[in-house]
């Protein structure tokens, strides 16, 4: 009996969600990114800012694999993954700056931080 080939991965994931079009991952992309760009403008605390950032950030991952899926290539993969791992330390350095700004001031509110001098 003849084995039948085996698909690739990215056909596998077409298979999961055949009604959504790549004009809704751009748009639910869109809304977050968005949302992120609203928060960072209109919230004063460190930790929310840090938050809306990272949710633009996985805005654009979306977009690369929304446009990973539909050209069938793993280079959007790739480019996501490094967008993690940028993501990460950001959040690592943001947080532990957030961190010595609430022990040495006492607050997070970015309007009452001007330098980052002790």
């Amino acid at each position: 009996m003849p084995s039948l080939p085996s698909p690739s991965l990215l056909t596998l994931a077409a298979t999961f969600a055949p009604g959504v079009i790549l004009e809704h991952y751009l748009l639910l992309a869109a809304i977050l990114f968005a949302i992120g760009m609203l928060g960072v403008v209109t919230r004063r605390n460190a930790l929310t800012m840090f938050m809306s950032i990272e949710l633009m950030l996985n805005a654009a991952n979306l977009t690369f694999l929304a446009f990973a899926r539909v050209h069938a290539d793993l280079s959007g993969h790739v480019t996501a993954i490094l967008v993690m791992a940028v993501a990460a330390a950001e959040a690592a350095v943001g947080l532990a700056i957030v961190i010595a700004l609430q022990r040495v001031r006492g607050t997070t509110n970015v309007d009452e931080v001007r330098t980052l001098k002790l």
